[in-house]
């Protein structure tokens, strides 16, 4: 057992949506716990391309000059790396959510994903440990590099949905929630919503609460993905009780186990999403049965009062 206080490091490009979004929360329930957790953000050049290297570049200086001396040094996603490189720690530690270098594929052209394939390959051996969220993506990972990868998954706070007020249920409304990219698969959606018997509300740029609001509102959550992880909004929808409708594609089968907690369907197919979405949107019977048994896997398994000991175990064992 590690004794005294634990001082870390979190690094991440900003932290908010993803797995940025994941670093804080896991950053806020940590310091909760009393360990002391200091967050790194940076400032990057808004260009595109040019995002995550500038990130990589400016996060690094700052690294090299930070003072701080800290038990775990933990960057989240391969950008993050140079910094955690650099800084000053007795254990490293990189947790990614997906195969980096596939999602800079579909995102990016061909120099910058090769660029980014090349950094990949360079900075996973760099920690001592690395984590990730899924058994996907640990299995991706494995197969291309074998490095072993530990998981550790992200996960929801109950006493934050305290916060979200009681809403109506809307008659046939269906939310979509997430970024409006490639890999989340909105055009997906919008080439099946004209089959859709209701009305898709596109939670793309909303702050959180004003998204939950939307979703615990709707009779179904859809996620049409290309490429992800563990999507949060996915563990959102199980806990207000919203039936989901996704892809059978990455980590989205170890959450939607089919007709159990929700429905899965292939990926790129319009039409398979929307009979999947009408189906539900028929038959209330069977909605609720999914999404009474998608509250009962979140609240069981994906909690922080479950999770967060097993990060603790993670931190205490890397150090001994």
């Amino acid at each position: 057992m590690y004794f005294g206080m634990m001082k870390l490091l979190f690094i991440s490009p900003r932290f908010s949506g993803g797995i940025g979004g994941h670093a804080a929360m896991l950053a806020e329930q940590l310091i909760k716990h009393g360990f002391e957790v200091e967050k790194l953000e940076v400032p990057h050049i808004p260009i595109k391309n040019l995002k995550n290297p500038s990130f990589a570049v400016f996060s690094s200086i700052r690294g090299i000059l930070s003072r701080g001396d800290f038990d775990i040094v933990h960057g989240f996603n391969i950008p993050s790396a140079y910094a955690m490189k650099f800084a000053k720690g007795k254990k490293k530690v990189l947790t990614l959510h997906g195969v980096f270098g596939v999602h800079v594929s579909m995102l990016h052209s061909k120099p910058v994903s090769s660029v980014a394939k090349i950094a990949e390959s360079q900075v996973l051996k760099w920690p001592d440990k690395l984590t990730t969220d899924s058994k996907a993506t640990q299995k991706a990972y494995k197969e291309q590099t074998g490095l072993d990868f530990e998981i550790l998954p992200s996960a929801i706070d109950p006493n934050k949905f305290l916060n979200i007020p009681s809403v109506e249920k809307i008659e046939k409304q269906v939310a979509f929630v997430g970024r409006e990219t490639y890999e989340k698969g909105i055009d997906i959606l919008k080439a099946a919503e004209p089959k859709i018997n209701g009305k898709v509300v596109y939670c793309t740029n909303l702050p959180w609460k004003d998204a939950m609001k939307i979703m615990k509102s709707s009779q179904i959550l859809v996620v049409p993905s290309r490429k992800d992880s563990l999507p949060t909004s996915i563990k959102e929808a199980f806990y207000f009780k919203v039936p989901v409708v996704g892809t059978n594609v990455d980590g989205i089968p170890e959450l939607i186990q089919d007709n159990v907690t929700g429905l899965l369907v292939p990926p790129e197919n319009p039409q398979k999403l929307a009979e999947a979405v009408n189906s539900l949107l028929d038959d209330k019977m069977k909605a609720k049965k999914l999404s009474d048994a998608g509250y009962e896997f979140v609240k069981n398994n994906l909690t922080w009062d479950i999770v967060l000991p097993k990060f603790i175990k993670f931190y205490e064992k890397l150090l001994n």
